[in-house]
């Protein structure tokens, strides 16, 4: 899938592909969302505007830098999200994924083993990746299989010659029908670590298949992957995750935090992007002024004074909540962007607070969203829509919910808070190491 080309630098620039990819997607994310294909032409868009190369992990190290800091790829992820927000999604599996190699290298900078860095390869490259570093739960498929069967995860064989083969069949949530390389965590026989490798998903002992009906998020590539004696060479293995959570550096267990903060903002992404399509569903609704309202239109606001009371009154209490949603988020972001910043040096208190900032904006913007998506879906009801194309108030605006919740029903608000709450009264912080 990948293609040779020029990530934007500047911040100027990066924003306006942002921007205009945003608006190309909008034109036509309710027809895409209906139709449900593989996202073969959502990724060729993505590669056109050098999004892929652009949202990996910046490298202080290098000259200029590599891709995007955290806080620049939670603003791309959001506004795209906005507008289509598999396409959110699936980037921000990718800015995560990017990271990898750093987590896993170390104090001294680089895994043993290593060929380039995979953050500055993938920049290099313009390589699309998708996969998991963390176990599958117990007992539990990923979300993204719905309906498959469960996935018991991934084992590596070692092989005389040096390196592994892998094998085993996982369900994962984003992009993997469509990427250009996966990295996935597999455990070796016999030990109870994980090894982080590198996969390439053109090689035949890999195989894909996309998950089918699902609620909403239909356009990320989905899906379940078996891996059949795939040959992983030394060079190939990105680092290992001990089994021993307590043996694991503060730096290291960021890896689950950045995805779901870059969670948040998809979710975030969804919110603002509901509302502000129905404000503008709202607005053409309304009779020019001194005019009537056509036979079978209902005015849903009048021009100036916007006299109907109930209807201001929806739209300040979901502007409200998408405000508090993207305050606590953005807080959160700022916090993690500064412990990416501290590296190894970040400390285990520290990890913790970071860990509430997360989950607390997991539990603030999933709330919102699901709520602000089903308000809309009545306040949109009967009005026609403001552009030809963009749907109405039945098919055009149920993606939105659909999403929202597809997305958030794979947190537990329940258990975000009682970690929450156990860390504010008891300084107890394990439980919020889980990514899920």
């Amino acid at each position: 899938m990948s293609t040779q080309q020029t990530a934007p630098r500047d911040d100027t620039l990066w924003r306006r592909v942002v921007r205009e990819l945003a608006d190309d997607l909008a034109v036509d994310a309710h027809a895409r969302d209906r139709a449900g294909e593989t996202p073969l032409d959502e990724v060729e868009r993505l590669q056109e505007a050098g999004l892929p190369a652009f949202l990996t992990a910046a490298d202080p190290a290098l000259s200029g830098g590599h891709g995007a800091d955290l806080r620049t790829a939670c603003s791309a992820v959001r506004e795209l999200s906005a507008a289509d927000s598999s396409v959110g999604e699936l980037l921000a599996h990718h800015y995560a994924l990017s990271w990898t190699s750093r987590f896993l290298a170390g104090p001294g900078g680089r895994a043993a083993g290593t060929f380039p860095r995979l953050d500055a390869r993938t920049a290099a490259e313009g390589w699309l990746l998708a996969g998991a570093t963390e176990p599958v739960p117990p007992g539990a498929a990923s979300a993204a299989a719905a309906g498959a069967a469960t996935a018991s995860g991934l084992t590596l064989t070692r092989v005389d010659r040096g390196g592994w083969l892998l094998d085993g069949r996982r369900a994962f949530d984003s992009a993997v029908t469509v990427a250009d390389r996966l990295v996935v965590a597999a455990r070796p026989a016999g030990t109870g670590d994980l090894l982080v490798v590198l996969v390439d998903p053109a090689h035949p002992g890999v195989s894909a298949e996309a998950a089918a009906d699902r609620v909403g998020q239909r356009l990320t590539g989905a899906g379940t992957v078996s891996f059949d004696h795939v040959p992983v060479p030394r060079a190939r293995v990105l680092g290992r995750l001990p089994a021993d959570e307590h043996t694991v550096a503060p730096f290291t267990t960021l890896a689950p935090l950045v995805l779901r903060l870059l969670l948040v903002h998809v979710a975030l992404g969804i919110a603002e992007g509901a509302l502000a399509e129905a404000r503008d569903v709202n607005r053409s609704a309304a009779p020019e002024h001194g005019r009537a309202p056509e036979d079978g239109v209902r005015a849903h606001a009048l021009p100036d004074q916007g006299d109907d009371p109930y209807l201001l009154l929806s739209y300040g209490e979901l502007a409200t909540a998408a405000h508090t949603a993207a305050a606590v988020a953005e807080r959160a972001t700022d916090a993690l962007a500064g412990g990416l910043r501290a590296g190894w040096s970040l400390g285990v208190e520290e990890r913790a607070d970071l860990a509430v900032l997360v989950a607390a904006a997991e539990t603030v913007t999933g709330r919102a969203a699901v709520r602000l998506t089903s308000r809309i879906l009545e306040l949109v009801d009967g009005a026609p829509p403001a552009a030809p194309g963009a749907g109405g108030g039945g098919p055009g605006f149920d993606r939105f919910w659909r999403n929202a919740r597809a997305l958030t029903a794979r947190t537990r608000p329940s258990h975000r808070l009682r970690d929450i709450g156990d860390h504010y009264l008891n300084g107890t912080h394990a439980r919020l190491a889980r990514s899920a």
